[in-house]
């Protein structure tokens, strides 16, 4: 499957674009790519124009509704990912809402559709169609690594990454020409940066066809003179400090899309995003799974038998005082609620914090003095010292001894 375009790109428009710029974009590309203007078509150009259209009736039902544009201008695919289909993904209950989008455009004179038949709409005849506009370009996207410490992740973080991108050409503004004058409009398709062609179909019927420019590579101008910084693109090449927010919660391998913030496009079209991905540093302290967190502190043979209190480091700086109980088995688990990192959904909404767990590990000394053996020695005599299983709890310890390895 082709990678999806940005919605912003598959409509034309810039990310600052009003709603009514939104919703006119969109009319335009509904009535460019409606069967009726097709019926003549080879079979590959009538699929190409249903890719089309079903391109742009997803981008449109996700940037004219407020909360999805948002969640969008976040998080990219991943923040609409079940709110609207991929290419081609528009079928039952999603043709459902572009039947809503149509109607809401063009009144009840657009038919309705159920699979995307060729056949099996109509409503737009004759040939006064939206002519189609200029080439929007898209600037490339750029990708970078992202280093994060465990304690950055679980606060959040503004990160200044340096980065090299197309930016527009300070001598032309990003024009390409030197003066405005050498900017002339295309004489073949007069500014349009298509060509329009009219075909008579059955029964009278006639259909409206768009075709590139090929004079002016559908940018609508010829430019006379170009500038020579840029050679008439109106980008160069330059060194820029991009500062950026990191939400807290988020993973090792997380990309984030910070929009228009990649390469800059020609002709003042939209530019490419920054896509981030993220780097954890591997913690000295803590492994992670997911939100939770596991710590091990480590207990002397007398701490174990006879009980204390220690002190558990958390990730956001603080410490939490734990008792640790007399006869503490090396390998008891116990959890810290709500200590762990944030937990942050799909669409990057906090859930709560994982937890913390706490592993204690006795301490065995590898060597010992002869007075230490002989102390050893004596206590092993002592009943307590034997390992005999007394109760249930002693039981269920042995147990899990027993079964580590398989």
């Amino acid at each position: 499957m082709a990678q999806k375009r940005d919605y912003y790109e598959v409509l034309g428009v810039s990310k600052s674009a009003s709603e009514q710029e939104i919703k006119s974009a969109y009319r335009k590309m509904a009535i460019k790519y409606h069967p009726d203007k097709h019926l003549n078509d080879t079979e590959e150009q009538k699929k190409e124009a249903e890719e089309k259209f079903k391109e742009a009736s997803e981008a449109y039902s996700v940037l004219s509704d407020p909360e999805k544009k948002s969640r969008y201008d976040q998080f990219g695919f991943a923040g609409v990912d079940g709110g609207a289909g991929g290419a081609g993904g528009f079928t039952g209950a999603g043709w459902e809402n572009v039947n809503d989008i149509l109607r809401d455009l063009f009144g009840g004179g657009f038919g309705g559709f159920g699979g995307f038949d060729f056949g099996g709409f109509g409503g737009f005849g004759g040939d006064d169609g939206a002519r189609g506009g200029r080439r929007v370009y898209r600037g490339r996207d750029i990708r970078t690594r992202v280093k994060l410490t465990l304690a950055e992740i679980n606060a959040g973080c503004d990160k200044e990454i340096s980065l090299e991108r197309n930016v527009p050409c300070p001598d032309c503004g990003g024009k390409g020409a030197v003066k405005d004058s050498d900017i002339k409009e295309c004489p073949s398709c007069h500014g349009s940066g298509q060509i329009k062609r009219v075909v008579s179909g059955l029964f009278g019927m006639r259909t409206v066809q768009y075709s590139t420019c090929q004079q002016c590579g559908g940018e609508g101008k010829i430019i006379s003179n170009p500038c020579k910084s840029c050679n008439g693109t109106g980008l160069v090449r330059k060194r820029q400090t991009v500062k950026v927010h990191i939400p807290a919660g988020v993973q090792d391998g997380m990309q984030i899309t910070v929009r228009g913030e990649g390469h800059g496009a020609r002709n003042g079209g939209v530019n490419g995003d920054l896509l981030l991905v993220i780097e954890e540093i591997p913690s000295r302290e803590y492994k992670r799974n997911g939100a939770d967190l596991l710590y091990t502190q480590i207990l002397t043979i007398s701490q174990a038998c006879l009980g204390c209190e220690v002190q558990i480091p958390c990730v956001d700086g603080t410490t939490h005082r734990a008792k640790v109980d007399a006869g503490t088995q090396s390998g008891t688990m116990t959890k810290l609620r709500g200590k762990g990192l944030p937990r942050i959904d799909a669409y990057g909404r906090n859930n709560g914090n994982g937890d913390l767990y706490v592993r204690y590990i006795v301490y065995i000394p590898k060597k010992v003095s002869r007075e230490e053996k002989e102390l050893l020695q004596k206590l092993d005599q002592s009943e307590n010292f034997q390992p005999v299983e007394k109760n249930n709890d002693d039981r269920s310890f042995f147990d899990r001894l027993k079964h580590i390895f398989d």
